[in-house]
């Protein structure tokens, strides 16, 4: 099957990448490592953090204008059943050798714990954290307008739980990305379109 078009896989490889040096440099800033020097790392930093503006346009446009979109419709009925079956089939049910209780398909190709939390880091997470570091770059034009004096400090902290929420996703995402049929089989799907299937 092929789910996942040129610019879906472009998007995600470059994303993947800027969110790991983000979170590189971030936490560099944050606990003044020194393995890259604080000025350097916050340049790195920066620049990223611009990249990862463009590159989440290209995904806001990109889900707005092709077919995509739908795969991020979530149907309210029976979703805290669905989401909990899932979450029981990683938990537990693969481990026992149990079939995964959701099928890809054209049409639907996450399951229902995918959609929430894909939903909750690129139409939550990710804008809070691009706004905040603009914010930051720039301070004064957005939180202490909105929030006070005190406002650089809120947006400070918001990108840092809003990071570090990014960083628990992808090390769940890359872990999930390991039990396709093969160890290494879903990452071959994201990098030639064509998902292989379970069977």
């Amino acid at each position: 099957m092929y789910l996942y078009p040129k610019w879906i896989r472009f998007w995600h490889l470059l994303n993947a990448l800027l969110c790991l040096l983000l979170i590189f440099t971030g936490l560099n800033l944050q606990y003044s490592w020194g393995v890259i020097p604080l000025e350097k790392a916050a340049g790195v930093h920066i620049i990223g953090g611009i990249i990862l503006s463009g590159s989440y346009l290209i995904f806001f446009v990109g889900n707005l204008v092709s077919p995509n979109r739908k795969h991020y419709k979530i149907r309210c009925k029976g979703l805290f059943a669905s989401m909990f079956k899932q979450l029981q089939y990683y938990l537990i049910g693969i481990f026992r050798g149990e079939k995964n209780p959701f099928r890809i398909s054209k049409e639907n190709k996450f399951n229902p714990l995918q959609k929430v939390s894909y939903l909750f880091i690129m139409y939550f997470c990710i804008p809070l954290i691009i706004i905040t570091g603009w914010d930051m770059m720039f301070p004064g034009t957005l939180s202490i307008r909105l929030i006070g004096t005190r406002g650089l400090v809120v947006s400070d902290l918001i990108h840092i739980i809003s990071g570090y929420i990014v960083s628990i996703f992808i090390i769940i995402h890359i872990y999930l990305s390991t039990l396709g049929p093969t160890t290494g089989s879903l990452f071959m799907s994201i990098l030639s379109g064509y998902y292989a299937g379970d069977d």
